[in-house]
């Protein structure tokens, strides 16, 4: 259900590396959330270093939404940068556990299957 990945290189550079990535392969990074920025704001201090990152294929969520208006509750995909016990991971819910969830899975499969490939290989070579 996960794909998760640890990284030698520093979070900063994880994060810069996983955004180039995704521009390489085609998709866009809509937004980028810091989970310990955003808390910190509201008087929480969080420890560990975590950005996610909303990314898209506008040609890929277009085709899956044509045929089922609920899978945009699991759009856009998110790849998380984040620290855990030391060391900083990159991962990922696999699109197609996510699929799994909506009534039309089995139709809109092969998009799925391609959209995590596509995500592995971003995630690979920003590790």
């Amino acid at each position: 259900m996960l794909y998760v990945v640890e990284t030698k290189k520093p979070f900063d550079v994880a994060v810069r590396d996983l955004e180039d990535a995704v521009k390489r392969n085609r998709f866009g990074v809509l937004h980028i959330h810091d989970l310990k920025g955003t808390l910190k704001e509201k008087g929480i201090d969080f420890p560990n270093a975590c950005k996610i990152l909303e990314v898209c294929n506008p040609q890929r969520a277009t085709e899956v939404l044509k045929h089922d208006m609920t899978v945009n509750l699991a759009l856009p995909c998110r790849i998380s940068v984040y620290e855990e016990g030391g060391k900083v991971k990159i991962g990922m819910v696999r699109p197609t556990a996510l699929l799994s969830l909506f009534p039309n899975a089995d139709k809109l499969r092969p998009v799925a299957e391609e959209v995590e490939r596509e995500t592995i290989k971003m995630i690979d070579e920003a590790k």
